[in-house]
């Protein structure tokens, strides 16, 4: 079994291809050919990737996982609007074309939610919690133990601790602007509490892209796009 300072490369490499194209093309490239290139390249790396990863289903009904997944997601996006709305301005944001838009909504519905919950409830929540394994267990070097000696994809399914919840929920909130960090430290938690509720990353994954979907929805259909 390869252990986590092989596997951290697999687990980060979609979403930091993502992420790289975002920032360090975004100003030179049109909103279409940006969201294109993101789709493309982090699509090719989870592609890559896909032989490191534990399975996203668990002991429980995938359907289960399914239905409460979508409940969530409903949840997360009053969850997100209630949150955000207080610090951002009304008057920000501009109209999207209709194919930045789908672009837009195509990476965030159907690739963001896969790689963000592989990356953040997959390995850093499970590193987390080895960790912190390690370190009750008096290892002379917590961190260097669990990167060395440990696997992600060893750990029981829907284990945790408070410290892997409080460290993914950090990690995920550093992923967004800091407008965002109270939602994603609110949906964060969400994430964290369907994981350890059903067991597998499939509730979070279907209720990560529920949310990105029906906001996206919301914000079109109102125009409120200061929301995206």
């Amino acid at each position: 079994m390869i252990q986590n300072r092989g596997l951290l490369a697999a687990y980060a490499a979609p979403y930091l291809a993502y992420v790289f194209i975002a920032s360090v093309a975004g100003s030179y490239l049109s909103i279409e050919v940006n969201y294109a290139l993101r789709i493309i390249m982090a699509s090719i790396t989870l592609l890559w990737a896909r032989k490191w990863f534990f399975s996203i289903t668990g002991p429980q009904s995938s359907f289960v996982s399914a239905i409460v997944g979508v409940c969530a997601g409903v949840a997360g996006v009053f969850i997100w609007i209630l949150l955000l709305s207080p610090f951002v301005s009304v008057d920000g944001g501009a109209p999207w074309s209709v194919g930045a838009f789908s672009l837009r909504l195509l990476a965030a519905g159907l690739l963001v939610p896969v790689f963000e919950e592989l990356l953040m409830r997959g390995f850093v929540f499970r590193f987390a919690l080895q960790w912190e394994e390690a370190r009750k267990g008096k290892a002379k070097d917590a961190l260097q133990t669990a990167l060395e000696e440990r696997s992600v994809n060893d750990v029981e399914p829907g284990a945790w601790s408070w410290a892997a919840v409080v460290i993914s929920t950090v990690a995920f909130m550093f992923g967004h602007q800091m407008q965002e960090w109270p939602a994603s430290i609110a949906y964060g938690l969400l994430m964290a509490g369907l994981y350890v509720l059903r067991k597998d990353l499939l509730s979070c994954i279907v209720a990560h892209a529920v949310t990105n979907i029906v906001l996206a929805i919301y914000v079109f259909s109102t125009g409120k796009w200061y929301l995206w």
